[in-house]
């Protein structure tokens, strides 16, 4: 026998409605199904009763309910409505009678009372029909062409409904798939799908052979909501024997999630002053549960406001929607500017006593609206200012507004509606205060007005609110005093334009350009000093301001711009502290004719042989004004002759004229000559200018050509023969120098052994007094010092450097002939003479060993001169070493007879 049973879990609050649909199918006899039901109490703990039930059709129907409460020791009894069904002390219910043939479900009440209290728990059990899921029959159906054929029953497999977070215990059966073929074959049964042998695996397993399937662990509907298996019946060598038949399994929706808020925290906003109605924000929560079932129909309520102004109940919420609205009139952001709103989403459709709950938190803020004025704090403000001032604040004007700070709605805009008709003031907002700066922008005069008495209005940036009236604190009065200051004097006309001609001699008075003081309460006197005067060509007197020339004005100079000369002066006044004007003088000049004409261009070029485009254009400027200037005149002088016998001038316009060659051919060269040129002033001024022309050969196209171009060049013979000249100077100064080179060297090269004290030789030496290189650095040749060579041992030596000190390594003759050397006399008299020298010079140290000589042999005639003393004799005086200085002091001690040191 198979059964099929749905179990669902009730909440209770004084009587248990239970509502089991058993599908019972049996029969033969004996199967058991044990079905958990949970009560969840609101007394804290959850009531739980265990159904077995069990139905013997062959003798009697039996169904045992266990029942246990969360205490686990509660003692109750158990009626049954229906007399044909009673239920033990041990809660199991059984048939009085065979039920095999019911036509129709029965369903009767349990009641479970507790012995020692008034806990009343009921249930309703509820029995039908009970089923087998066989797979469909097969019959035969005759057909004309083919005879008999098998055909399927289309029988419609209904599906099995399974709760979700069942306790067990596990694995728990659902169903029994049989075949009507089992009694003639064995049969192995199967299934396949998603929670058998696909993932998520292992969920439903079934008997291979009873073909009882079952379910191995509790089910989360949330997870997923339905599975769809086939089961399949094959013979014992695999063999099909029914085709697969498709199970349906829903799982059943029990209430074990809460309802979730989307956010903890909602900001929403409303409007001061909104009509009840006016919609505020909306709130929302999902529950995880079956949204066509109770478990998850969802349901708003409001638990509480904070703060209770006006009244504690100013918002509903739309139980279905989670819409917020007001209910009361009376939102004043100026008295409570936010509200908090604990909402309530519960599910079982709002039902306190079994549905789930859960709380967010709605933050609703009041806007504001311009329903305040701005007023101003006094009815009358105050201030001064000094005259010729701008930019100043007199005064602040303060003003209340309880609207938001730094909205369109607490901005105050100033207005000045009367007491300043020339627009001496204005009213700038202070944007971190609202106060008003009443602000000259326009200089007040003391001696014009004193005085200001301003009327102002406040007003907000943004239109009051319909229905609000403007307060009449909003217009306030504002009384100004001005300040009586110093102020410089003024040119009444600046600048002042006069007009003169050039050439004002020096004294001439030009103007009086003075000044007026502006205070006319006050007595002061105005004195003029120079400012600006870029030519130094004016003076103006100190006490009048009278403008006198000191030289000549000229309208040519480089001071003068556009015909107009400027000069700016100085006036102050003696008031405390002093107050001082600048006055700009502007000296037109007309114009005089005091300039002559200047020939333009100076210089030009023309071909040798008179062309028809052999011509010079020329022109002239002058540095006066029109009418002083052109039309020019042009004429050729008539001295020298050869000017107007060789060239002709013509005039082209008033401006220009044409020089060109009156003769037919004009040698090349460089020519000069004068051309009067006049203007047309009254009176015409001429001035006799020079024109360089250079003529030269010309090509076909009237062009100078290379050889002309050194003639136009102003290469001249005269400057040719300059340059050679030059040029033969400088070869002549570079060949004297030479010479004068050669001659110092052959001088020095003949110059005598014995040579004047200021040449001394010995300089040329050895210095030992001085750090270098020793004898290779100097430049004397100690050959000078030598015996003459003229032995063979010294001929036959080899070439190179020999050393003056050397001793020779070969044999040499014991007394050795020199007939053709010279007396070695002379050498002697030559260390002779240096030794008295050196001597007599108080300049040089003894030079006692200064020389290496050559060793000279065993039969040298000089002997030796190691022995060498001073020529001198006697004692000899050396104290006027010690007016030498301290570096001869040691000196003058060893041989003047000095002290030691």
């Amino acid at each position: 026998s198979d059964i099929s049973t749905t179990v669902l879990v009730i909440n209770y609050h004084t009587i248990i409605h239970v509502f089991l649909d058993i599908l019972l199918t049996c029969p033969k006899i004996k199967m058991h199904s044990q079905i958990n039901v949970y009560f969840h109490s609101t007394f804290g703990c959850t009531v739980w009763m265990n159904i077995s039930v069990m139905c013997l059709f062959s003798l009697l129907n039996v169904c045992a309910v266990k029942f246990e409460d969360c205490q686990r020791g509660r003692d109750v009894s158990f009626i049954s409505s229906d007399p044909n069904f009673s239920v033990r002390s041990d809660g199991t219910v059984y048939a009085g009678q065979n039920v095999a043939n019911l036509s129709e479900p029965v369903q009767f009440m349990v009641t479970a009372r507790g012995l020692h209290d008034q806990h009343i728990w009921e249930t309703t059990v509820k029995l039908a029909l009970p089923r087998v899921i066989k797979f469909p029959r097969r019959h035969l159906r005759f057909s004309s062409s083919n005879g008999l054929r098998r055909q399927k029953r289309d029988w419609v497999i209904p599906p099995i409904n399974v709760p979700e977070n069942s306790r067990g215990p596990f694995p728990h059966m659902l169903v029994r798939i049989r075949s009507d073929q089992d009694k003639d074959v064995g049969i192995r049964y199967s299934i396949t799908g998603a929670g058998a042998d696909q993932p998520p695996s292992g969920i439903y397993n079934i008997d291979p052979i009873s073909g009882n399937m079952f379910v191995t662990q509790p089910l989360d509907r949330e997870e997923r909501a339905s599975f769809h298996l086939r089961a399949h019946a094959v013979d014992m060598n695999g063999n099909q024997v029914e085709n697969p038949i498709d199970l349906y399994i829903y799982v059943i929706d029990m209430n074990d999630n809460r309802p979730e808020f989307h956010n903890q925290v909602y900001n929403g906003s409303v409007a001061e002053g909104s009509k009840p109605g006016s919609s505020v924000m909306q709130v929302t929560a999902t529950d995880s549960d079956d949204s066509t079932t109770a478990n998850g129909m969802v349901r708003y309520r409001i638990l509480s406001q904070t703060p209770h102004s006006p009244i504690p109940n100013m918002f509903t919420i739309n139980s279905e929607t989670g819409d917020i609205v007001t209910v009361a009139a009376g939102l004043d952001r100026e008295k409570v500017s936010q509200y908090t709103i604990i909402v309530q989403a519960t599910d079982m459709e709002g039902n306190l006593n079994f549905g789930l709950s859960n709380t967010a938190t709605a933050l609703i803020s009041i806007t504001d609206i311009n329903d305040n004025p701005p007023e101003l704090t006094v009815r009358t403000f105050s201030g001064e200012v000094p005259e010729n001032k701008v930019n100043v604040v007199v005064t602040n004007l303060t003003v209340v507004d309880r609207d938001q700070p730094h909205s369109p709605n607490w901005n105050a805009v100033y207005r000045i509606v009367s007491g300043d008709p020339t627009g001496h003031f204005t009213i700038r907002t202070n944007p971190i205060t609202n106060e008003g700066m009443l602000t000259v922008v326009k200089p007040v005069d003391f001696e014009m007005n004193r005085a200001f008495m301003l009327t102002v209005v406040v007003s907000n940036q943004a239109h009051l609110a319909s229905g609000i009236q403007s307060s009449l604190q909003s217009t306030a009065g504002v009384t100004i005093s001005v300040q009586d200051v110093n102020e410089p004097p003024v040119f009444p006309v600046n600048p002042k334009v006069i007009r003169f001609e050039e050439g004002v001699p020096a004294g001439t008075t030009l103007t009086v350009f003075a000044a007026q003081d502006p205070d006319h309460f006050i007595h002061q006197i105005v004195r003029y000093s120079k400012l600006s005067d870029p030519a130094n060509w004016l003076k103006i007197n100190r006490t009048n301001g009278q403008i006198t020339t000191m030289a000549l004005l000229d309208r040519e100079s480089t001071y003068v711009k556009n015909n107009v000369y400027e000069a700016t002066f100085l006036a102050f006044d003696n008031g405390s502290p002093q107050a001082s004007g600048t006055g700009t003088l502007q000296i037109y000049l007309i114009d005089v004719n005091d300039n002559a004409p200047v020939l333009v261009p100076k210089e030009a070029q023309v071909c040798e042989r008179a062309r028809p485009n052999s011509k010079i254009n020329i022109t002239a400027s002058d540095a006066d004004a029109d009418p002083n200037v052109g039309p020019f005149v042009f004429e050729l002088p008539t001295f020298p002759v050869s000017v107007r016998r060789n060239w002709t001038i013509s005039r082209l316009s008033g401006d220009y004229a044409q020089l060109r060659l009156r003769i037919p051919y004009l040698e090349a060269d460089v020519y000069e000559f004068p051309i009067i040129v006049s203007d047309s002033g009254n009176p015409p001024l001429s001035n006799r200018s020079m024109i360089r022309v250079k003529v030269c050969p010309c090509d076909d196209n009237g062009d100078c050509s290379a050889t002309g171009a050194v003639a136009a060049a102003g290469l001249g013979t005269g400057a040719i023969i300059a340059i050679l000249i030059c040029i033969i100077i400088l070869l002549s100064m570079v060949l004297l120098f030479v010479v004068w080179m050669k001659r110092r060297e052959k001088e020095r090269q003949a110059k005598p052994l014995l040579i004047d004290p200021e040449d001394d030789v010995r300089d040329n030496i050895l210095k030992y007094d001085e750090e270098g290189g020793g004898e290779e650095d100097q430049d004397y040749d100690l050959s000078q010092l030598q015996q003459p060579e003229s032995l063979d041992h010294i001929i036959n030596k080899p070439t190179g450097v020999r050393r003056v000190d050397e001793r020779p390594v070969v044999a040499e003759s014991q007394y050795p002939v020199r007939p053709s050397i010279p007396h070695p006399g002379d050498i002697g008299d030559f260390i002779n003479d240096g030794l008295r020298a050196a001597d007599n010079d108080p300049t040089a140290p003894p030079y006692d060993s200064l020389l290496v000589f050559d060793y000279e042999g065993s039969g040298s005639t000089t002997g030796s001169i190691s022995s060498l003393n001073s020529t001198s004799s006697g004692d000899q005086d050396y104290d006027y070493l010690n007016d030498w200085g301290p570096r001869f002091k040691k000196l003058a001690d060893l041989y003047g007879g000095g002290d030691d040191d």
